[in-house]
């Protein structure tokens, strides 16, 4: 580091859990966060003020006024452009390190296949199923660690798939494609602004923690969030040994 980011991350550097070395390994990590919306927003905010080198940012969809109710790294100024090439330049409005890299396609699985495995840890802000699982069926294979988000209403929910150990699950574990579970979509059930700053803002930490070498506690784990009480509910996840996505593991 020079000196110049030696003063910019000194409150990193100030942490017993991270210190310089710590702050290396951010800078020399690669994160892929796939989504720019509401979660995707406030993630890759604090990955790029955090100092991860490389950022990939995939988003086929374009900022409109609906969005700046809750995606904080678009504006005004940015209605009409690929949300993957907003929060490019509002990463680069915070911190010029991070090399930031748009991609501004659907994230389909050959597109996933060859990001994924380019990455240190993955970051699902999505809103479907489909790519849910495409996602997950790449992390799998590449043994990937993905840190997955998701709110809709006031509810909120948070998991770190690592199945890199064999007694962890991975998401179709928990929610397997075929269990039939309705799509939802912010859309049409609305979904409370401050709730996916929460959730981004955990994927964030769980994902800052992978990337410097210090573990997720989360892997395993599903924390609920109740917005409307603020309430926080944490309940372990089995592993599926007959997994169709991850069972060989076992």
């Amino acid at each position: 580091m020079d000196d110049a980011q030696l003063l910019r991350y000194s409150r990193h550097i100030l942490l017993n859990e991270l210190g310089v070395e710590g702050q290396e390994k951010l800078l020399a990590s690669h994160a892929l966060i796939v989504g720019a919306g509401g979660l995707g927003s406030p993630a890759a905010l604090y990955l790029g003020s955090a100092g991860v080198g490389r950022i990939t940012v995939v988003d086929h969809d374009q900022v409109d006024e609906t969005n700046l109710q809750r995606q904080i790294a678009h504006n005004l100024a940015r209605v009409g452009s690929p949300k993957a090439e907003s929060v490019r330049e509002a990463i680069a409005a915070i911190n010029p390190d991070p090399v930031v890299t748009p991609i501004t396609q659907r994230a389909d699985a050959a597109l996933l296949d060859t990001l994924v495995a380019q990455a240190d840890v993955v970051l699902d802000c999505t809103d479907n199923f489909e790519t849910r699982h495409a996602i997950n069926r790449a992390c799998v294979k590449h043994g990937r660690p993905l840190v997955s988000g998701a709110a809709i209403r006031m509810d909120g929910q948070l998991s770190v798939y690592d199945t890199r150990e064999a007694a962890n699950p991975c998401y179709a574990c928990v929610f397997p494609e075929d269990s039939g579970v309705e799509e939802t979509r912010c859309a049409t059930m609305g979904v409370f602004a401050p709730l996916v700053g929460i959730v981004g803002t955990l994927q964030a930490t769980e994902a800052l923690k992978l990337l410097a070498g210090l573990g997720s506690r989360m892997a395993g784990q599903l924390l609920m969030i109740d917005g409307r009480d603020l309430a926080f509910t944490r309940i372990g996840l089995p592993a599926n040994p007959a997994c169709p996505v991850c069972g060989h593991r076992h």
